[in-house]
């Protein structure tokens, strides 16, 4: 680390250190953290997913803690002038509580809506889910991890019965003689990742990249497959067209393991190589090579990523890969499977416990009876009070102050101003409603919106877990309190729901019309303190809430019950399931059966369709966003880190030589990009890495450049994926 990679600590400060991980990708890279006088300093730690090895985000994680845009203060917006002013804390939420009485009393309980984010810990995760469907008794919630690994997750689902985004240790990869990548490119994304790709190809492994453009990735790559955007599918089907032609199936472990199988053999007999190759430009001769190297390889891994999953058929995309992992027997296998690259630091954990609109605690249908009366039996509410499922995250923002749908929102951890597809569209929304709560540790662009802006802490100044891309339960550690005026997002669900217990306990609570059975605050009548009874119910300390979250999970599919903070702290992490304490962990699944209900992997019949749009002579260029090695996520964070903006300092768009010729623009002129649904403005840069039919640009920037304002925002009709990965534009010298 370099010195000016420090956070200011004041003069005096007991120096202190503590083992935790990053704050960012879902690696969750093992780190040290150091503060004495000089500052916080961040230390690379030996740890079992990036052996020592830190991405320059990760080293320079501590210039955020005491960054000068740092919010110490709520701020509530000016009626008057209508600008942000700050405030106190009892200022700020009273009117929070009176907004979202307000909404409720004229609209329902479901006028409130919560959208919650994938970098959470495990704690605030829950107790968001919670706190929405019994503190505000509203069905809409959901999160940003929607737009993450949704599609990979229902894919999962539907195949193995259980959604784990890798169902072993990362430390596979390294051991694999085949490694097939579907649209990842972990050297930006994840970069320490690398180690273990630079491992498997030093041991004689072959590394196989499947993306529309020559990434960091593909370019270490054995054999590169070049397929026009949204084209996937067909390759996959191609894939195992070709394993079946030439015996490559396991007809043992599809007898034995499997049900299903075919109908997706009869299914793949029209998928013959000449047929994938004109639809994706792809070769036949580099199918084929794929093929055997998947079909007669000894330890065989297929993982998929974004590229594969950002579309409108996202989950029948996976599933493609899916049937091709099952027909030549990888899951369950030692060193074999198929995985999935998780994205967000929590994107695992997120979604396990709560955060998502049809689940509950423990990987729990919101539906399912028996699910219903266990979560509501830890939570001490009648079954038939918690509300039913909501919707997805886009149909949820789109929604948003339109008639019928939600008049408030309260915002943790995400800003979809920049995240979201059609992000204008989604701007208007949000400005639309009567209230617009957020909590975060900077003003960003959804948070510059808000009527209502909450500072929250940041991850060296909180304790709480995460659960990585194995499926590994992680510690994360306080190294300080937060800054004075500053608190957790546990403590601020915490008071909420006090606040709103006390007002309901006036007499003049607004969901009253809208809601059957007792009040959740008044379990404990005798006590005649209904706010202490809330704040009891939504505990601020994170140890407290993981216990609870232990109960809630116990039998779910995700099971923790057997995971205690200490037991995490001797072991480098907890492998879910673990439903006992003294009992195993997992950190291998299918070896003996799948969690279906007869133990057998199902093979789903899936087919090609098109993309939802199609290029045409007015937009005759496809579309394509993804990230950059300097950036993360919405850039909220990393654009204000000076060594990282330096690195990636603005966005641009990414043409092949020959189409940029055709459109008369040259390395860095000014472009524009449109499509139906807006435009953005950016520099170009040229590369023969990228299709010529192709363009792309990364999605972490706002203003002119939020390249989300183009996106298409058709959804997966299973996962509620949009189709971030491909749309039709134009793009012209500016």
């Amino acid at each position: 680390m370099t010195d000016g990679a420090r956070s200011a600590t004041p003069p005096g400060r007991t120096p202190r250190e503590v083992a935790t991980h990053c704050p960012y990708c879902a690696l969750q890279c093992g780190m040290t953290l150091r503060a004495d006088d000089a500052g916080v300093t961040v230390h690379p730690r030996q740890f079992p997913t990036n052996r020592g090895g830190l991405c320059q985000k990760g080293w320079t994680a501590a210039e955020l803690l005491d960054h000068p845009e740092r919010l110490t203060t709520p701020l509530v917006r000016d009626p008057a002038t209508g600008a942000l002013q700050p405030a106190s804390w009892d200022t700020a939420l009273d009117r929070v509580v009176a907004g979202i009485r307000a909404v409720q009393d004229d609209a329902g309980r479901d006028a409130v809506a919560v959208f919650g984010g994938g970098g959470l810990t495990n704690e605030k995760a829950y107790a968001l889910g919670k706190f929405a469907r019994i503190g505000l008794r509203t069905r809409h919630i959901d999160y940003n991890g929607r737009f993450c690994m949704s599609s990979a997750a229902a894919a999962g689902m539907r195949a193995f019965g259980i959604d784990r985004g890798l169902p072993f240790p990362l430390a596979d990869l390294g051991r694999a003689d085949t490694l097939l990548l579907v649209g990842a490119n972990p050297a930006e994304t994840m970069p320490p990742l690398v180690r273990w790709l630079t491992e498997q190809r030093h041991n004689g492994g072959k590394l196989i990249v499947i993306d529309p453009r020559v990434t960091a990735t593909a370019r270490q790559a054995d054999l590169h497959l070049q397929p026009l955007p949204g084209t996937d599918l067909a390759v996959a089907n191609a894939l195992l067209h070709i394993a079946l032609t030439e015996g490559w199936v396991d007809r043992a472990y599809v007898a034995d393991r499997t049900t299903g199988f075919d109908a997706v053999r009869r299914n793949v007999a029209a998928w013959w190589p000449a047929r994938a190759e004109q639809l994706s430009g792809v070769p036949v001769a580099d199918l084929e090579a794929t093929a055997r190297a998947l079909g007669t390889g000894g330890r065989v891994i297929i993982l998929t990523a974004r590229g594969a999953e950002q579309h409108a058929k996202g989950v029948d995309t996976v599933t493609a890969y899916v049937n091709l992992a099952l027909a030549i027997g990888l899951p369950g296998r030692d060193g074999s499977g198929y995985g999935c690259l998780t994205g967000q630091g929590n994107g695992q954990g997120g979604r396990e416990h709560g955060q998502k609109a049809d689940q509950l605690p423990g990987y729990r249908r919101i539906d399912d009876p028996a699910a219903r009366e266990h979560v509501a039996g830890v939570w001490g509410v009648p079954a038939n009070e918690l509300p039913g499922p909501g919707v997805p995250a886009y149909q949820l923002l789109d929604s948003l102050g339109t008639p019928g749908g939600p008049r408030a929102m309260l915002v943790f951890g995400s800003n979809p101003v920049v995240s979201a597809p059609r992000a204008a569209r989604i701007e208007g929304r949000l400005r639309d409603l009567d209230l617009l709560v957020v909590a975060d540790l900077l003003l960003s662009e959804t948070a510059a919106l808000a009527d209502v802006v909450l500072p929250t802490a940041q991850w060296a100044e909180e304790d709480g877990t995460m659960t990585n891309l194995e499926g590994r339960v992680l510690r994360r550690r306080a190294l300080r309190p937060p800054p004075p005026g500053v608190r957790t997002d546990l403590a601020i669900i915490s008071d909420l729901a006090a606040r709103l217990a006390e007002a309901d306990s006036t007499g003049a609570n607004p969901a009253d019309a809208n809601r059957t059975g007792a009040n959740p605050a008044e379990a404990d009548p005798a006590s005649g303190r209904p706010a202490a009874v809330a704040a009891a119910r939504f505990p601020a300390d994170p140890a407290a809430v993981f216990a609870e979250l232990r109960r809630a999970s116990a039998g779910g599919a995700a099971d923790y019950a057997g995971i205690s903070w200490d037991r995490i702290d001797a072991d480098d992490g907890v492998y879910w399931p673990c439903p006992t304490e003294d009992g195993p962990d997992t950190p291998r699944l299918f070896a003996n059966r799948f969690a279906t209900p007869d133990g057998r992997a199902r093979f789903h019949p899936v087919d090609h369709r098109p993309a939802a749009e199609q290029v045409c002579a007015t937009y005759p260029l496809h579309f394509t966003t993804g990230r950059v090695l300097a950036q993360y996520q919405s850039g909220t964070q990393t654009r204000r880190v000076p060594a990282l903006r330096r690195a990636a300092p603005e966005a641009f768009v990414e043409l092949h030589p020959d189409l940029a010729a055709r459109l008369g623009i040259d390395d860095g002129d000014p472009v524009r990009v449109t499509s139906r649904r807006g435009e953005f403005r950016a520099p170009a840069r040229l590369s023969t890495g990228i299709r010529p039919d192709t363009v792309f640009a990364p999605f972490h920037y706002a203003g002119a450049g939020r390249a989300n304002s183009v996106t298409n925002d058709a959804v997966d009709p299973i996962s509620g994926m949009p189709e971030f990965k491909i749309c039709a534009v134009r793009v012209e010298k500016a």
